[in-house]
């Protein structure tokens, strides 16, 4: 049977899922990825255990299906440095979620303007420019010598025996250093940071080919794994917006062919199409805090245990979590904020907590929709979302009374692998632009405005801000 393999390589696990011609999955393989936490508030992974465990899971999806062309969706930002002739990295990679530039980007402060304009983004810790520079000024390798990328490029990297060296314009555009108008490489911001350009990927469109592996498969969608599901949610008219519930959260909106500069802390991006464009905000953590409260706190066994725990109890009791673990994202961008839990008397039990974790993560959502709302000038209707959480209907009532949207679950959770195997059928002739479906599985209608809670939410973040 003809199929799309997709490489899902996220940011705790390699995932390769197998999709037919009707966009149902046929095969799944997944492995855990190992978090390296050498100091507070750094987060490395092992480049050659990257490219170990999603090359090892493609093999075993694929195994007995005729595949057409592979799509490759990833963690973004992920920032990796490698000898060109070795093929060996020069150390770990450096995380999306690590902070610990934060110091290199205060001192750069007085061109914020400058990267904001050309690149959408923020200067933060969150983005691969100042990670690509923190890993020259330890290296002895000649720069000339290196070659940079994020997981997209490595993987690509890899799959083509060192042959090929792209990333897509949604990569790209998560930087720091590409100008998402012109759709390049900026030098002047290069010069800023001190980074040759000749370390860069070739940027191509995210369905586009890419180059072929050893087996004469076509390498043929690309696109960060927001952008992926921002595709893969068929998001693709001015207003349409998806969120993903993973280990943090990322909403996007699509804004069609106009970049929309954002005057209250989104990022602006680009999207999966041919010159479209995106608002984003990006929540650090989501999953994550119901992982700390089960690895940390034991108040959980398994993740999936704190719906119940927080449905025990009829409210939050008072109590407020703000999970900054890693500082917080947008709309705020304070990279030395930290996490609190607030309000806890002697009544406060292990479900008030576990409630309040469920509403830090809609509320956190709620702020970024408003400032999409107040950037835009588009009435936003309805938020489509996948990723793991999402199947916690609590959360997901949750979301949509702090917001007012009407929140649709996608009927396919891996919307993320989704999007990058629609990306690798179109540009193959696999399938053509109406072939792609997107189907809900349930639709949560908001209740009545929970103003109190975003109240108390608000108080919270002005005190650990």
């Amino acid at each position: 049977m003809k199929a799309i393999l997709a490489l899902d390589q996220g940011t705790t696990s390699s995932r390769a899922i197998v999709f037919d011609a009707a966009g149902d999955i046929l095969a799944v393989a997944q492995r855990e990825l190992r978090q390296i936490y050498p100091q507070p508030g750094w987060v490395e992974h092992d480049p050659r255990e990257i490219a170990a465990t999603q090359l090892a899971v493609a093999a075993e999806a694929s195994r007995g299906f005729d595949i057409a062309a592979i799509g490759i969706t990833n963690q973004r930002e992920t920032t990796i440095v490698w000898d060109r002739g070795t093929g060996e990295p020069v150390a770990n990679a450096i995380v999306w979620q690590d902070r610990r530039t934060a110091e290199m980007c205060d001192a750069l402060r007085e061109h914020e303007p400058l990267f904001r304009a050309r690149t959408g983004l923020v200067l933060d810790p969150y983005f691969s420019a100042t990670k690509i520079r923190w890993l020259l000024d330890r290296t002895r390798i000649d720069p000339e010598r290196l070659a940079f990328g994020t997981v997209d490029t490595w993987l690509i990297w890899q799959l083509t025996q060192g042959r090929v060296h792209v990333t897509d314009v949604t990569n790209a555009s998560r930087t720091l250093l590409f100008d998402i108008h012109r759709g390049e490489w900026d030098d002047e911001l290069l010069q800023i940071m001190n980074i040759p350009r000749s370390m860069l990927p070739r940027v191509i469109a995210s369905g586009e080919v890419a180059g072929v592996t050893s087996d004469g498969i076509p390498i043929a969608g690309i696109a960060g794994d927001q952008q992926a599901a921002l595709f893969g949610q068929r998001c693709v008219a001015p207003g349409m917006a998806k969120n993903t519930y993973g280990t943090g959260c990322f909403l996007v909106m699509h804004t069609g062919g106009s970049a929309v500069q954002s005057r209250h802390g989104l990022l602006t991006t680009r999207a999966a199409g041919a010159s479209e464009f995106a608002l984003e905000g990006s929540v650090f953590v989501a999953g994550a805090a119901i992982q700390w409260l089960r690895d940390n706190l034991g108040i959980i066994r398994h993740a999936a245990d704190v719906e119940a725990l927080a449905a025990s109890v009829p409210d939050n009791g008072g109590v407020t979590f703000v999970p900054a673990f890693t500082g917080l994202g947008a709309p705020h961008w304070d990279p030395h904020a930290r996490g609190a839990i607030l309000g806890i008397t002697r009544g406060t039990t292990a479900a008030h907590i576990a409630r309040a974790a469920l509403e830090a993560i809609a509320l956190q959502n709620a702020e970024v929709i408003e400032a999409m709302r107040a950037d835009s000038g588009i009435a936003m209707r309805e938020l489509r979302v996948d990723g793991g959480a999402c199947r916690n209907d609590l959360l997901m009532q949750l979301q949509a009374d702090v917001t007012g949207l009407r929140v649709i679950r996608s009927r396919v959770a891996e919307t993320t692998a989704l999007g990058a195997a629609y990306l690798a059928g179109l540009a193959t002739g696999f399938w053509k632009s109406d072939d792609l479906q997107w189907k809900a599985d349930r639709v949560f209608e908001p209740g009545s405005l929970r103003t109190d809670l975003v109240e108390q939410w608000r108080d919270a973040i002005s005190r650990v801000k």
